[in-house]
């Protein structure tokens, strides 16, 4: 394998790899890149007994079931203002090839706007339909020019749509069961640069090995063409079905157990890969025929064209119950299972079909568990708090920069105001603590990637806000 495939192949695969495993940033939301924020009445629970709650028509993607006890015709609308705070902290990280250092990058975080839209209604007595309409992965994360990581990301800007028709029936006057449809797309721009001087040395090194140019010419071209970048771009889309079940029983008049399944998304991703190649140096006229003759061997290497890869998002369970102590308190809690070991690798396919690139990802499955309260201070105000803990399914060897994920901590507090018996506005805030990740990663090749070696701070404020409208 040449230098200049090396590049090509480890930057081209880092830029489709986080098409699929950046969506959110790890710190920015949920354990890697699941986003919980799906209403706004939870997040002042941290989303505790997101299963059992059924309050409002956001339960369309908590638990379907839910539907069953709404009653009337019911509108949700919510939207989430996330501001996570991604900060690389250098120890140690080494320069590609014929670069410099560069910097730390900067916050890599951004303001993120997450909208959720619900709409539910009874048909008789025992059934009810709805739809759901949210965004479960997304981000927007860029490090500064010229950072450290620069050859293994640069920006990732991720969009999904999940669009979940339900239906709910009341089996008994304690049981209710749920199912929902999910269509699912993904859209995604991610860059990054790549090591060009690399290139032209590996390339100038084989040119003299095979005797087409003096050994002692190596040097020179090597000195003459440092710091040279081409910027990579892909781009790719999908759209899948998957689907969902829940139950929700009254254990008693005051405690329900509730129970969700969201079955695992099967995604045919195909995109284009572009460079945008730089100019060469002004070199001596001596010179200049050698590098342009290696820089077009570059040139083809860097080639724009179609990429595919194959994915499968993985499936989640939930276990939630809510309590009603009195006519003030509640309490509520739940258990969260997430199969993230359904990926093991990424698997990248050129569309001509040969193999680009085989990336380990050795995900763990991984629980988040939460807790919440709620407080009647009369018939109109309710206050609320919460506390959760994500597990991290990313390992620290495989940890990459566009997803330096950890563990988290969650700390919520939110409140409700009624209007009248129709009306009703929610609002919610929640701070999320990482714990420090630690990282060492070249992308299999530090001469064309350098080495990112160090740790990521990592912090996020979440500030929602709903309306829920009975008719």
């Amino acid at each position: 394998m040449t230098g200049v495939q090396i590049v090509q192949r480890t930057q081209v695969a880092s830029a489709i790899g986080a098409l699929m495993l950046a969506i959110g940033s790890g710190e920015a939301f949920g354990a890697a890149f699941a986003l919980q924020e799906q209403n706004g009445s939870g997040l002042g629970n941290a989303f505790a007994g997101g299963a059992a709650i059924a309050e409002d028509a956001g339960t369309i993607w908590a638990n379907p079931a839910g539907m069953s006890r709404l009653g009337s015709t019911q509108f949700v609308s919510a939207v989430h203002l996330i501001t996570p705070r991604i900060r690389f902290r250098n120890e140690g990280s080494l320069p590609a090839a014929g670069q410099s250092l560069g910097h730390e990058g900067g916050d890599a975080g951004s303001l993120n706007i997450v909208p959720n839209l619900y709409v539910s209604t009874p048909i008789g007595t025992r059934f009810a339909v709805g739809l759901g309409v949210g965004a479960p992965f997304g981000l927007v994360t860029e490090y500064g020019d010229g950072w450290i990581g620069r050859f293994q990301a640069a920006k990732s800007e991720i969009k999904t749509v999940n669009i979940n028709p339900s239906v709910s029936w009341k089996v008994s006057d304690a049981v209710a069961i749920g199912v929902g449809i999910n269509y699912q797309r993904i859209d995604a721009e991610l860059t990054n640069s790549v090591n060009y001087s690399a290139g032209l040395a590996q390339a100038a090194q084989q040119a003299a090995a095979r005797g087409l140019i003096p050994a002692a010419l190596v040097p020179t071209i090597v000195g003459a063409t440092p710091g040279l970048e081409a910027r990579a771009q892909v781009d790719g889309e999908d759209g899948a079905f998957g689907w969902n079940v829940g139950v929700l029983v009254d254990l008693s008049p005051n405690t329900r157990l509730g129970a969700s399944y969201r079955s695992s998304i099967e995604y045919d991703v195909s995109g284009n890969v572009s460079f945008g190649l730089p100019a060469l140096p002004t070199l001596p006229a001596q010179l200049a025929p050698v590098v342009g003759q290696l820089a077009a061997g570059v040139n083809a290497q860097l080639a724009d064209g179609g990429v595919k890869a194959e994915i499968e998002l993985p499936d989640i369970a939930n276990v939630s119950v809510f309590h009603k102590l009195n006519d003030r308190w509640d309490i509520m809690g739940d258990v969260q299972w997430t199969r993230w070991s359904t990926i093991k690798e990424l698997r990248f396919m050129r569309a001509n079909g040969t193999l680009l690139s085989v990336t380990p990802q050795n995900f763990d499955d991984a629980y988040r568990f939460s807790a919440g309260v709620n407080y009647r201070l009369d018939d109109r105000w309710m206050l609320r708090g919460g506390i959760a803990y994500d597990e991290t399914p990313v390992n620290s060897t495989d940890r990459t920069p566009r997803l330096p994920d950890e563990s988290r901590v969650w700390f919520s507090i939110g409140t409700q105001y009624k209007f009248s018996p129709h009306l009703k506005v929610d609002a919610g805030f929640t701070y999320i603590k990482s714990d420090k990740a630690d990282i060492q990663q070249n992308a299999g090749n530090t001469a064309a990637n350098g080495l990112i070696q160090g740790h990521y701070d990592a912090d996020v404020t979440i500030l929602s806000g709903q309306i829920t409208y009975s008719f």
